[in-house]
């Protein structure tokens, strides 16, 4: 991904020195495996509330090689903040709408949103309730890791899919999500849940598209990069890792073929008329 020398967006709150304050328990196999079901699911569901996860790091003082990787990390994500910024303000502008800028919050083990306390393992996440995305760097690592998933773009894919849900929240989609929590039970709302997350999927490939055009941002490999992460972090995939069975009737996110499609549909069409996951009668 071609991004040095982009702009940066001021829209970032560096917290990694800040921790919550909270003394957690009961970690181990529980927590283990809750991390696994959640980690890189895109975040906070529908309702927008961080999940509460158990087990506490410990930050551990960083070489100079680490401190200038993590440098780099910083610089790319406001660079990637940036694209997001000059692609969603340009795609307002055009529906005679004024775009209104996130915060990416930089965090480090545990951090208090508007929507609860959440630990690093919880993943990405965006909060409707103070319009803030939320990232611990150590994610980035995590990505091409645990779940293979390589390059800069497969993060730049999920930090467009939390800001997909920055997008919902302001066209009151989160809104009527949240109505919809205390009105069905829970295999129906996952239903919903589910459409939400592949609409957010599908914006991501929309920034990628605009962006390209715009700043001729992707490289050979690139879009890969994206689908492996989309491909990884599937429900059916993450459910038969942690568990050995998959269980559609809890899927939140979307199978790993569901988030490859909705992502690329949006890279390859850039049309926002095409994104109406709720209206899919695949999906039902």
């Amino acid at each position: 991904m071609k991004w040095l020398g982009g702009r940066e967006s001021s829209n970032v709150e560096d917290d990694r020195g800040i921790t919550g304050g909270h003394v957690a328990a009961g970690g181990g196999v529980i927590g283990l495996i809750i991390y696994i079901i959640y980690s890189l699911m895109g975040g906070s569901g529908p309702s927008g509330q961080a999940p509460q996860l158990p087990g506490q790091t410990q930050s551990a003082q960083q070489s100079p090689e680490d401190q200038a990787a993590e440098d780099r990390e910083v610089k790319f994500v406001k660079v990637v903040l940036g694209d997001t910024e000059d692609v969603w303000t340009k795609l307002f502008a055009d529906e005679g709408k004024t775009y209104q800028y996130p915060t990416l919050v930089l965090f480090r083990d545990e951090v208090q949103s508007a929507c609860g306390f959440a630990s690093a393992a919880a993943g990405p996440f965006y909060c409707p309730g103070d319009r803030k995305l939320y990232l611990d760097l150590s994610f980035c690592q995590e990505l091409k890791d645990r779940f293979k998933a390589p390059g800069d773009f497969a993060v730049a894919y999920v930090i467009a899919h939390e800001v997909g849900h920055h997008i919902q929240n302001l066209k009151g989609i989160s809104a009527k999500m949240e109505e919809l929590h205390s009105q069905l039970d829970k295999t129906a709302y996952n239903k919903y849940s589910v459409k939400l997350e592949l609409q957010a999927d599908f914006l991501a490939g929309v920034w990628a598209h605009y962006a390209d055009k715009m700043q001729n941002i992707i490289e050979p490999g690139d879009i890969e990069s994206a689908l492996s992460a989309a491909n990884a972090i599937g429900d059916d995939r993450l459910q038969r890792q942690a568990t050995g069975t998959v269980v559609p009737d809890a899927f939140t996110h979307g199978t790993s073929a569901q988030r490859v499609y909705w992502f690329k549909k949006g890279y390859e069409t850039g049309d926002l008329k095409q994104g109406d996951t709720f209206h899919d009668p695949s999906l039902n």
